[in-house]
């Protein structure tokens, strides 16, 4: 006799549906072939390293369908942000005239970065400085909440990171962006409440950036394997961490 409540409900057939397609549209993108500016502020350096490398994650740390739907969310507020942004008198540039996003490339193009935006101009009653980075995130209500209380520096510190390093070394192609605050926005995307924090350049906050880029080329090139953050597997960022099965194995 059939037992039909262990058989999957309508809603998640269809759920299961959709999440194979995504997977199977996010196989078929190019893997990216540079170290990603926007992630230099992770704590781990192994952890890079083995991003940069594209080492494969371990098994079970395979994106499913609903995290791959959960980022096209994050990118759906985004657009929604700049349009809102625009509405309020903000001049706010996303794409250079080919199409392509605004960024930059550096180490022979083996450090690169996408800016979310330029803003140009805005009101005047802010009285914000231009040129000025716009850069957007989508969190949940707990992560939200804690960005509001702490700022971003010490809520985010890879957000941190990725906005100084954004501001010094988009310099050269926008002229000014790195002596004005950046505008960091934060879209909370259980109740798409609304954070702005302006912040100023940490000139010091980019090098140390930077200079884990060269730490990253440098060992990878020379085939050494950089250490890990921590003594214990057991450590909350490598319970998190895609490769902890693969970095505490004898073939790490």
């Amino acid at each position: 006799m059939l037992d039909y409540n262990s058989q999957p409900k309508f809603h998640e057939r269809v759920a299961a549906v959709l999440d194979a397609a995504l997977q199977a549209e996010r196989d078929q993108q190019a893997a990216r072939t540079y170290l990603g500016a926007s992630r230099l502020g992770v704590a781990c350096a192994r952890a890079l390293q083995y991003e940069f490398v594209q080492a494969p994650v371990d098994p079970e740390r395979e994106l499913p369908g609903r995290t791959l739907r959960i980022f096209e969310v994050g990118h759906t507020l985004e657009d929604l942000a700049i349009r809102w942004l625009r509405l309020a008198g903000f001049e706010i540039y996303t794409r250079r005239q080919s199409g392509d996003q605004f960024g930059f490339a550096v180490a022979r193009g083996r450090v690169r970065g996408h800016v979310d935006g330029i803003l140009a101009a805005g009101p005047a009653a802010l009285s914000m400085l231009y040129p000025a980075l716009w850069e957007c995130k989508t969190m949940n209500d707990k992560n939200w909440r804690d960005c509001v209380k702490r700022g971003v520096a010490l809520s985010k510190p890879v957000y941190a990171t990725q906005i100084a390093i954004y501001q010094a070394y988009m310099e050269p192609a926008v002229p000014g962006i790195s002596a004005h605050p950046a505008l960091f926005t934060a879209i909370n995307k259980d109740s798409q409440e609304l954070y702005f924090e302006l912040v100023p350049f940490d000139a010091a906050l980019a090098q140390r950036g930077s200079d884990r880029a060269v730490q990253i080329l440098q060992a990878t090139d020379a085939g050494e394997l950089l250490p890990r953050i921590a003594h214990d597997s057991s450590h909350y960022e490598c319970r998190w961490c895609n490769w902890q099965e693969r970095c505490w194995s004898k073939q790490a």
